[in-house]
């Protein structure tokens, strides 16, 4: 009897011992956090089933690298107020938790990861960091659940780019790299459909191969030695990225300003105020108002400012936006899925003034890709898409708009990136954490 008092009284010790995970008790967190953590996980939910399709698509004509079939985040390390937000927002604690899973998906959303083939650590990075080198392996490998289910993973063989999400701390980062694009979190903003969120993975991919070679000659002859060490932790998705995100997003804010104009900056804000004040959605009934021409062209205006923003990797990268579109459609045919998904999201977030991002369409870029839809014989389907306004009115419209008519300013092809002076991020997101060494982190 006394023998199992002590061996009672020792599991209680080795419970009390053991770890303490966050819990919602409650408190009052960061509203702006709370929403961007939301936003996030439903984005992850849409981006992670794509991803999933976008890998039966074996595709031939690309390179590829291994991705997981699921997604995981953690709160190690944050605030404790931030922890309690992850929480109450998508159940995540400081264990890799799922936030996002694709069909099959051996994982599912909420659970939470033990062990990684035998490998468990309370140090989630180091975890995040596991997972990703049994991912890059692309062999399968066993995970061990909290609650004691064990499951075999296989990696999924993609096409070269992988698709993530700004974190919810720093929801403006976006960046364009070979390896890696992550798009600003209002992505996740325009309630992504299944065949939307597959034209923004797709669409990275084809970043990746129509510009990798000339991304690749620009980042070798300027990058110094570093490590893929964050490389790894920004896609796998761990919140350490944040800072690096944030440091990007303010060297990105300053290449902006030196290739802008006061004059234009000031007519785009004029624009977003406008559009902010004469909201596009009737909020007592929901019912979408029809945008004016002059609204559109002014969306689209800030679409292509956006565009000529971009510095370092991603300002290369920003010279095939056409043909990673024209890439994205091909696929999308392949795949059986809607062609003019590229449509309706650019739709979605032309709506919703929602034009920091990618996927809001310039108008160069509408003009390409409507070529492609009127070839197939989809004119009037674009047409109905995009409210009844055909593409080439729209371009007419902003043919004396700043952006449209002072090229120089937004030269895509020019030799001369003005994000040349920033550091350490002037080449881009990915580009900096890739030369960050390891200490700094």
């Amino acid at each position: 009897m006394r023998q199992l008092a002590a061996l009672f009284l020792l599991g209680l010790l080795a419970a009390c011992a053991g770890p303490k995970y966050t819990v919602d008790d409650g408190r009052k967190v960061d509203e702006v956090l709370l929403a961007n953590i939301r936003s996030y996980g439903a984005g992850e939910r849409a981006m992670r089933v794509a991803i999933g399709r976008a890998a039966a698509l074996k595709d031939p004509d690309c390179s590829t690298q291994w991705e997981l079939p699921f997604s995981v985040e953690s709160s190690y390390e944050l605030k404790a107020d931030d922890r309690v937000a992850w929480v109450r927002a998508l159940g995540v604690d400081e264990r890799l938790t799922v936030v996002g899973a694709a069909m099959g998906s051996p994982l599912k959303l909420g659970d939470k990861i033990q062990d990684i083939d035998g490998y468990a650590r309370e140090n989630a990075e180091k975890m995040m960091l596991e997972l990703a080198d049994k991912r890059d392996s692309g062999r399968p490998f066993p995970i061990k659940l909290f609650g004691g289910k064990s499951v075999q993973v296989t990696p999924l063989r993609v096409c070269r780019g992988y698709a993530r999400l700004a974190p919810p701390a720093t929801p403006l980062a976006q960046d364009y790299h070979w390896l890696l694009t992550v798009h600003p979190l209002q992505l996740a903003r325009a309630d992504l459909s299944d065949d939307e969120a597959l034209w923004a993975v797709l669409w990275g991919e084809g970043v990746s191969e129509e510009g990798g070679a000339r991304m690749k000659t620009y980042a070798y002859g300027t990058k110094v030695a570093g490590t893929l060490y964050n490389l790894f932790t920004i896609a796998s998705g761990i919140q350490g990225a944040a800072v690096a995100a944030n440091a990007a997003v303010q060297a990105a804010q300053a290449a902006a300003g030196s290739v802008a104009t006061e004059v234009l900056k000031r007519q785009l804000l004029d624009q977003a105020t406008a559009a902010a004040t004469s909201r596009i959605r009737d909020e007592a009934t929901g019912v979408v108002k029809r945008l004016t021409q002059a609204q559109v062209a002014g969306a689209m205006q800030q679409a292509a400012a956006n565009r000529g923003s971009l510095s370092g990797v991603a300002w290369v990268a920003s010279t095939v936006f056409e043909k990673a579109d024209a890439w994205a459609y091909a696929r999308m045919e392949r795949l059986k899925a809607d062609p003019l998904a590229g449509f309706t999201l650019h739709q979605k977030l032309i709506e919703r003034g929602l034009t920091a991002n990618s996927m809001a369409l310039d108008p160069e870029r509408l003009n390409a890709l409507n070529k492609i839809a009127e070839a197939r014989g989809l004119r009037e389907d674009v047409v109905a898409i995009l409210q009844g306004m055909r593409p080439e009115d729209l371009q007419v419209a902003m043919a004396d708009m700043p952006v449209a008519s002072a090229p120089n300013a937004f030269s895509y092809d020019s030799e001369d990136d003005p994000a040349q002076r920033l550091q350490p991020f002037a080449r881009g997101l990915v580009d900096g954490m890739l030369n960050m060494p390891v200490q700094s982190q």
